[in-house]
């Protein structure tokens, strides 16, 4: 398995160049969705990057149970591309409103089941893996215990799959900067 995370902010090209990745692989490409459409301003825009992607590309929607998406997915002769992480943490995290405050995430069952099964997924999957993630980490402190919570987990997400894959690249303008390259 060949598994690369590409980080970067909103509109930074991330998504694009793990597009241009996939394209060059020569492999039959899936995109795995993690985005769901709660409004009409949502749906536009996945749309819009169903609309840029080729053709012949699968999309396969996994908001939460993505895991099990990659299992069922992943090939030798297949190229996976996951959009993106962060909506991915960010609907686990929609119980995270009822936590006491200073309550970590790991108290919620569901994602701390899905984010550990995300972790041992991977290393064992055949083909190649391309994770799209946001790195919000550059920003301000969020003003709430939620977006702290958001941004906290999200981060320690990107570290823990950066551990697990032989290449890590950050997009900032459309361009590619290469951070871990194994």
């Amino acid at each position: 398995m060949t598994c690369e995370l590409i980080l970067g902010g909103a509109r930074s090209g991330k998504s694009r160049e793990a597009e241009r990745r996939a394209a060059g692989s020569g492999l039959a490409v899936t995109v795995i969705a993690t985005a769901e459409a709660l409004d009409d301003e949502m749906a536009a825009r996945i749309r819009r990057h169903q609309a840029d992607r080729p053709a012949g590309w699968r999309t396969v929607e996994a908001p939460v149970a993505l895991a099990d998406a990659l299992r069922r997915e992943a090939a030798p002769d297949r190229c996976l591309v996951v959009d993106c992480l962060t909506l991915w943490v960010t609907n686990l995290l929609i119980d995270a409103g009822h936590l006491p405050p200073g309550a970590a995430a790991d108290e919620l069952p569901r994602f701390r089941r899905e984010r550990e099964r995300l972790l041992a997924t991977l290393p064992a999957l055949p083909g190649r893996i391309l994770l799209v993630a946001n790195e919000v980490g550059l920003g301000l402190v969020p003003e709430t215990q939620l977006g702290r919570l958001f941004r906290d987990e999200a981060g320690r997400l990107n570290q823990a799959v950066a551990t697990l894959c032989k290449r890590v690249v950050f997009v900032a303008a459309g361009l590619p900067l290469v951070l871990k390259q194994g």
